[in-house]
């Protein structure tokens, strides 16, 4: 499991830009960003090398952010690749509230997943294992 930052974010011009200027000025790199949006606020999921920094930080810049533990694994960039891994997680009858991909390079893409319940998750990290699939930790993201 990995620590992601989830920030809620004022759906406004320039909020997204600041919250990335907050993060580069205390020296934190991303390796993913994606955001749902509403009306009124966006939810900013973040993967970062350094999340205790990053959630310090942008509370500190009042933001409100809070860590929340994934899944991240590692899938080939292929064709298929993340299909295989979620036809194996549906063979657990695995409940996924949501998920998001990013490449690592030509052959490496990281599926990240937030699994409901601690059960579950460490029922999925089993069988991921398993099935052949790595699941990375914050070290091998950094």
């Amino acid at each position: 499991m990995i620590d992601q930052i989830t920030v809620f974010l004022e759906n406004s011009e320039g909020r997204l830009a600041a919250l990335c200027r907050t993060l580069a000025d205390a020296d934190i790199s991303m390796s993913a960003l994606t955001i749902a949006d509403t009306t009124d606020y966006g939810v900013v999921r973040i993967i970062c090398d350094k999340p205790e920094k990053a959630i310090e930080v942008l509370n500190g810049a009042d933001y409100r952010a809070v860590a929340t533990k994934v899944s991240a694994i590692q899938v080939p960039n292929r064709p298929g690749g993340l299909a295989e891994l979620l036809e194996t997680l549906d063979s657990i009858k695995l409940n996924i509230e949501y998920g998001y991909c990013f490449s690592v390079n030509g052959e490496t893409a990281v599926d990240v997943l937030k699994i409901r319940g601690a059960a579950q998750a460490a029922d999925a990290a089993k069988v991921i294992e398993e099935a052949g699939f790595k699941l990375l930790s914050q070290e091998d993201l950094a």
